[in-house]
């Protein structure tokens, strides 16, 4: 249901004057706990607050422009005119956390222009939501301007204390920077310059990439972002700790010399502050996807969401090689040393992968390193033109593999590695998607590995959020899904393209097999899970069962129990999960069963607990089954946990097991330690489960 609200009756609801003559326009959320402020300062700079109940949660802070060749649009405007309205809507995902999702607001929209020539006009949209405020920027068609080259953008959040942080710096290139813990204060982008293990790294100045996410010391829990980023540059937040402020920092174009070229009229992507008084109550917010529009798609029931193996772990563990010319590994692509490893995409491989899919009831392969280019993909300046998306090494038959596969229930994933190279990406797209069609293969794993040709574009920037997008678009026209890795950030655009089905954007599984500092600590999931995956769906690849990765790897390993590795197919959303550990580790585990049960499409999500970098537990029901599934992870600290039933249906039966930390277990010192029992539930149950240092739990229950 849709409705727009009288404005007339609106603007006697929702406006005033102070005493000063300043106009001062308000709108506050359907449930009237969170109100926005639009004001004029005296100079005619626009001005926004945000309140929640009596609290103010966001200061006055300023919006605006800087422009090339023309003056900002900072002052010097005036208000010509409002409109409101509201929405409330429920729409369903193909797809998702949850099948139902509703969209209520109530929004401002403010009609604004200059005072003196050349009368430039800007309109700002505000909506309130129950559960966070969101507003955007509208360029309105005009005479005088017909096109805009942004310089930067000038928004400001200003914070109300020096609220605790979970943030990771604001890198042009790269999201796969651990997140840090400190006060607003003690924010130090600059300091996570130069990081040894990572392929692309540019961080220009003191600033935050989006998803940050904020406690106050009264326990409101904050998280900045922004939703429906298209043609438009990525967003970094740059730090002000003197005035406790963020400003809107976009990502550049050292080719360009600017941040944003658009021809009028367009609109910017949404900026989104979601709220909630505990953390759980972020993870349960749909507000990033539901500012984007509906499925431009139609029917997409040619994806399926499914379990997937791959040919992909092993290169990481140096026991395969992803070229043919056996040159590099991940021990070794630096030097480029000829190794000992052997090719790991061949036609034999492959089916062995698909073998064991099928006797485990998983539903797809991804082969790495199938297609000629792998020997000159890494540490070369002449990238484009290396990779051919259509040409197979000599002992990898595509056409064999997917028709062994297809034989067995197994579909294959198509793995398209651009070396950063977009430009050849963009020449062999349509070449490499209908070899796709042609073969029955409705998905992708995309990856952009490196500093992006042509120099002097960043992954984050316009250009490249053009070529993401755009190639998901394409992909769509040949029935293919798109897993996009070293992606521009997700912002909820899966709604109006559900091929955009995954994505990666935060430092995955595969540092734990040869990063330089230890791998991912365990609280790093504890923390993604309320920050990068409030943005979207995640490829994490869980699933990791020899976790100190003996006898490959020394000095490396998963810093978690194999209890929290289970947990995370359930923690983490995606539609396509990955079991990511070699088949070998697998054999004779009766703890693979999870893997085997747990689904990958939501009816719904309950999310039962948690804290910032310190737990989380969740709960899905699995689509068409009605079976449910439960995970639960914990940091560096053991922990113990409630959990209530009370969502089971009263008249089912359920056959639960649950696989927790054993009594001895501890992600260092004895990782694999698990109990798997199969226990009785009621909905009015209640079981308290111990989580062991860096553990985790997971329980199935499948309806009888």
């Amino acid at each position: 249901m849709k409705t727009i609200l009288p404005i007339l009756a609106i603007l006697g609801i929702f406006s005033c004057s102070s005493p000063d003559n300043t106009m001062i326009t308000s709108v506050p959320s359907p449930s009237e706990n969170i109100t926005i402020d639009f004001t004029l300062q005296e100079d005619g700079t626009p001005s926004y607050s945000v309140m929640r109940g009596e609290t103010t949660v966001i200061q006055p802070s300023t919006l605006g422009f800087e422009f090339q060749n023309q003056p900002g649009l900072t002052s010097g405007l005036e208000i010509t005119g409002t409109d409101t309205g509201s929405d409330d809507e429920t729409w369903e995902m193909p797809w998702g956390e949850q099948r139902s999702v509703r969209n209520r607001y109530n929004e401002l929209v403010v009609h604004l222009q200059e005072k003196e020539a050349p009368n430039r006009p800007l309109d700002i949209y505000f909506r309130a939501y129950n559960d966070g405020v969101v507003f955007r920027y509208l360029f309105p068609e005009q005479e005088v301007v017909v096109s805009l080259i942004i310089m930067d953008e000038k928004t400001q959040f200003a914070l109300t204390g020096d609220h605790t942080c979970w943030w990771q710096p604001g890198d042009w290139d790269i999201y796969e920077h651990l997140y840090n813990t400190s006060s607003f204060t003690e924010i130090d982008a600059i300091a996570k310059r130069d990081h040894p293990d990572l392929n692309s790294s540019y961080i220009p100045e003191n600033a935050v990439n989006t998803p940050i996410t904020m406690r106050t010391a009264d326990g409101l829990h904050l998280s900045f972002h922004e939703a429906a980023l298209v043609d438009y540059a990525g967003m970094t937040l740059r730090i002000d700790p003197e005035n406790l402020r963020m400003e809107s920092g976009l990502v550049g174009s050292d080719r360009l010399g600017y941040k944003v070229k658009r021809g009028l009229p367009f609109s910017t992507p949404w900026r989104t502050i979601q709220m909630s008084e505990d953390a759980a109550g972020l993870l349960a917010s749909k507000l990033i996807v539901n500012l984007n529009e509906p499925n431009k798609l139609g029917d997409v029931s040619w994806f399926t969401p499914m379990k997937y193996v791959g040919i992909w772990w092993e290169m990481h563990l140096g026991i395969s090689t992803w070229d043919m010319e056996g040159t590099q590994d991940m021990s070794t692509y630096t030097t480029d040393q000829v190794t000992g490893s052997k090719h790991g995409a061949t036609t034999e491989n492959a089916k062995r992968y698909i073998d064991f899919a099928a006797e485990n009831g998983i539903k797809g392969l991804l082969v790495e390193g199938w297609n000629t280019g792998w020997d000159h993909w890494i540490g070369f300046e002449d990238r484009e033109g290396v990779f051919d998306f259509i040409t197979s090494y000599p002992d990898y038959d595509i056409e064999e593999v997917v028709r062994y596969g297809r034989e067995k229930g197994v579909e294959l994933i198509m793995h398209h590695e651009t070396s950063a190279a977009p430009r050849t990406y963009d020449q062999q797209m349509d070449t490499a998607y209908a070899l796709m069609q042609s073969l029955g293969i409705h998905s992708v794993k995309s990856g952009y590995v490196g500093p992006i040709i042509p120099k002097g574009e960043y992954h984050h920037g316009q250009w490249m959020v053009n070529h993401y997008n755009n190639a998901a678009i394409k992909a769509a026209d040949y029935q293919v899904a798109v897993n996009a890795h070293e992606p521009i950030k997700a912002t909820g655009l899966r709604r109006t393209y559900p091929n955009m089905i995954a994505r990666e954007g935060l430092r995955g599984q595969e540092f734990n097999a040869w990063a330089s500092d230890g791998g991912n600590p365990p609280e790093h999931l504890s923390i993604i899970a309320f920050t990068r995956m409030l943005s979207g769906p995640i490829d994490f690849t869980p699933g990791v069962f020899n976790i100190k990765m003996e006898p490959y790897k020394e000095g490396n390993q998963v810093n978690t129990t194999l209890a929290h590795q289970l947990a995370l197919y359930v923690v983490i959303y995606s539609p396509v999960q990955m079991a990511a550990d070699l088949l070998e580790s697998y054999e004779g585990q009766p703890a693979f069963q999870f893997i085997r049960d747990v689904g990958v499409n939501w009816e719904r999500t309950k999310v039962l607990d948690g804290e910032v970098g310190d737990f989380v537990t969740i709960a899905r029901e699995e689509r068409e089954t009605g079976n449910w599934f439960i995970g639960g992870i914990t940091d560096e600290e053991a922990r113990t946990v409630t959990i209530k039933f009370d969502f089971l249906e009263e008249e089912s039966e359920y056959l639960v097991r649950l696989y927790q930390d054993g009594a001895d277990a501890h992600w260092d010192d004895n990782p694999t330690s698990i109990e798997i029992e199969k226990i009785e539930v009621f909905p009015s149950s209640e079981m308290e489960i111990a989580m062991a240092p860096g553990g985790g739990f997971a329980i199935s229950l499948i309806k009888q």
